[in-house]
């Protein structure tokens, strides 16, 4: 029999966990991360998007886990993977990643009922110089948009310390998807921009999980999904990037569920 939460929500309908619940969004967030750590290796020019998801759905059930997004409104894969100008949701399938790809690819898995969430940036051969760039300003952003996640302060403090950052590099931060809330879900409130004032949004408390997942344009912020109506894209078809970690706010600094066992979150490790 499922266990009965009895925690508290917020009157803004965000769940607050006690101690063992963390304990449970570790050993999720912790097999999430270790699946994007063995799939590095074999992200490389020739290799194609359904190859690389097969491998992650082996892994998963490997595990003894199961995949959030198999099955979740109608998507029929273990992982989203987004190529060069995708923003995200981008379909597996038969392309081939070529030389200076690059890719974020994003996992979902359910362990004893909680959920890991986190996606991260890869390349496939040589990296170009404007590649580079973004992703490590993608990659700060999301760890300066943590950093603000503390007590006291609020949801908008996060997105104003990754929208002020990545403005202040001559990029643009996507507005059209956001992060959220989770553990036993999939998606719970809140919704995480990554835009905004500081001072505004409901304030963060201990016990609270959410994802932050910054994705950042070179160009303009725009988006536009597919007729897949899964798959969205940069509108001026400009690079774009993503790197995601599922948190919990603690009394002082956040608690990283997905962190890399390998340390190999950024694709340059090494």
């Amino acid at each position: 029999m499922k266990k009965q939460n009895k925690g508290r929500t917020t009157r803004d309908g965000i769940r607050i966990h006690d101690q063992a619940e963390f304990a449970g969004m570790h050993a999720a967030g912790r097999l999430a991360a270790q699946i994007l750590d063995e799939i590095a290796p074999h992200v490389v020019p020739g290799q194609t998007t359904g190859a690389l998801d097969k491998m992650i759905e082996d892994k998963v059930n490997a595990a003894g886990a199961k995949s959030a997004t198999i099955g979740y409104k109608g998507y029929q894969h273990a992982s989203c993977i987004s190529v060069n100008h995708v923003v995200c949701h981008g379909i597996p399938g038969d392309k081939k990643i070529k030389d200076g790809d690059i890719l974020n690819i994003d996992v979902t898995v359910i362990v004893d009922g909680w959920f890991g969430d986190t996606s991260r940036m890869y390349v496939a051969g040589k990296l170009s110089r404007k590649a580079e760039r973004l992703l490590q300003v993608t990659h700060d952003s999301l760890m300066l948009g943590i950093e603000a996640a503390r007590p006291g302060n609020t949801f908008g403090d996060i997105g104003h310390a990754i929208q002020s950052y990545v403005e202040s590099q001559k990029m643009s931060v996507v507005r059209d998807f956001c992060g959220h809330g989770l553990g036993e879900v999939f998606h719970a409130p809140p919704n995480v921009l990554h835009y905004g004032r500081p001072g505004t949004g409901p304030k963060l408390e201990e016990g609270m999980f959410f994802t932050i997942e910054p994705m950042v344009n070179l160009g303009r912020p725009e988006t536009k999904v597919l007729a897949d109506e899964w798959t969205a894209v940069t509108r001026d078809k400009s690079l774009s990037a993503q790197f995601e970690h599922s948190i919990g706010v603690t009394a002082g600094a956040p608690e990283i569920f997905t962190l890399s066992p390998s340390g190999k979150f950024h694709p340059t490790y090494g």
